[in-house]
């Protein structure tokens, strides 16, 4: 920017008979007010206002999503330690990654590419033991499913029942 006219320095000129103005007051305006100019497009854009939402509270279904991916887990850990059971465990475990990818997809969760180890699955020495621990595992799972599907608005209630039902077939596969 360049300043075409006469400045004096702080005194009345004799030329102009005009009150000077100093050039670093001139320069201090010409600075205040390109950053106004700059700043004037941000006030629209929510960049001085400070009035923070709260996060959204937490998808109630997002924990059926963790418990049947933890079932899921945990059928596929029986059948690795318990090659014998692997086909009749791979299909339960294959129903509950198919109801944690409807779930997830119901709340908008995006599961992950490649399924988690679950650290409480430990399965038991014995193929009967494996399968009681998962008797045990699913009628916990079921319980939670009932009162999920109790809870629920009706759009999410059929779901919700129709993977509790799933759970208690499930306890009756595994006598």
């Amino acid at each position: 920017m360049v300043f075409t006219g006469s400045v004096g320095i702080g005194r009345t000129t004799p030329r102009d008979q005009v009150s000077g103005h100093n050039r670093r007051n001139l320069l201090r305006a010409g600075a205040l007010l390109a950053l106004g100019c700059a700043a004037a497009p941000l006030t629209g854009c929510d960049l001085f206002d400070r009035d923070d939402e709260p996060a959204p509270p937490p998808d109630p279904l997002r924990p059926m999503v963790d418990e049947s991916l933890g079932l899921a887990a945990a059928y596929r850990a029986s059948a690795a330690a318990h090659p014998e059971l692997a086909d009749r465990l791979g299909p339960i475990a294959e129903t509950h990654t198919a109801h944690a990818t409807e779930l997830a997809r119901v709340i908008g969760l995006a599961l992950p590419s490649t399924p988690a180890a679950d650290p409480s699955a430990t399965a038991a020495t014995e193929p009967a033991g494996a399968l009681a621990a998962l008797r045990a595992r699913e009628k916990t799972a079921q319980q939670s499913a009932t009162a999920a599907c109790a809870a629920a608005p009706a759009e999410r209630a059929a779901l919700l029942g129709s993977i509790a039902a799933a759970r208690a077939t499930h306890q009756e596969a595994l006598k």
